[in-house]
């Protein structure tokens, strides 16, 4: 996924209202910019801190600009929430996820569950349906550990509960964490913050769920889905 336009590069004054934030940027205009973000945005919303936007060239819209990067821990971090769905669906397009090739339909935004809406339903007449729920990854706390939620979310252990009921009817449910940033090479759930749904991704795992991660190429020029990344603590691979 590239940027249709070059981003552009300031400095963090503040975030708030949690879908607001003050930038400052290198021309030396300073403006508020649409943060995509509903979580606590942990390590990475710190003033001072170098950031990225874009800019969507209209006249009309309230707040033109969307802050999409984040420069943390030595390397960039992806804030957008909704970058992963456009990620996933140009891996898809160019059967870049393995574990999901080769259906003959990709449809985004069917209904289903407890009035909700699937990410992707994936259909094929000779297979069973796969139903494709995406959360975007971008909480680092220990070196090397990519880590979901980073705040309570409800809503997604609500989605969990959702897949299981594909699952159970037949289809397969697929629940894919795209981590945005270079610097994890392992995935857990952030138990502390969040313990029902870390409890709820372990149940919908031994129901059938199937949780996949993947780690993303982060530049300020695009960013792009790469490989597989380990569920470190995944009770369904464990010995036996």
């Amino acid at each position: 996924m590239q940027f249709p336009q070059p981003l552009k590069r300031g400095v963090l004054i503040r975030r708030y209202k949690r879908f607001l934030a003050d930038i400052a940027f290198d021309d030396g205009g300073e403006t508020t910019v649409h943060t995509p973000n509903p979580g606590a945005m942990l390590g990475l919303a710190e003033p001072g801190m170098t950031v990225w936007c874009s800019d969507s060239g209209s006249t009309t819209r309230k707040l033109p600009l969307t802050w999409e990067l984040v420069e943390a821990d030595g390397g960039i971090v992806g804030i957008n929430t909704m970058a992963p769905n456009r990620l996933v669906a140009e891996a898809l397009a160019n059967d870049a996820l393995p574990e999901l090739s080769g259906y003959a339909s990709i449809r985004r935004e069917v209904k289903y569950g407890e009035a909700s809406r699937i990410d992707f339903l994936l259909e094929s007449p000779e297979r069973p349906a796969c139903w494709l729920e995406i959360k975007n990854c971008h909480l680092m706390r220990t070196p090397g550990l990519a880590e979901f939620p980073d705040c309570v979310a409800a809503r997604s252990a609500k989605h969990l509960r959702e897949l299981e009921a594909m699952k159970a009817k037949g289809d397969r449910a697929v629940m894919l964490f795209v981590v945005q940033r270079t610097d994890c090479d392992g995935f857990d759930t952030a138990g502390d913050i969040d313990p029902t749904y870390a409890k709820g991704l372990i149940r919908a795992a031994e129901a059938g769920v199937e949780v996949l991660i993947y780690r993303c190429e982060m530049t300020i020029e695009g960013v792009k889905i790469t490989t597989p990344m380990p569920w470190v603590s995944n009770p369904t691979s464990a010995p036996t």
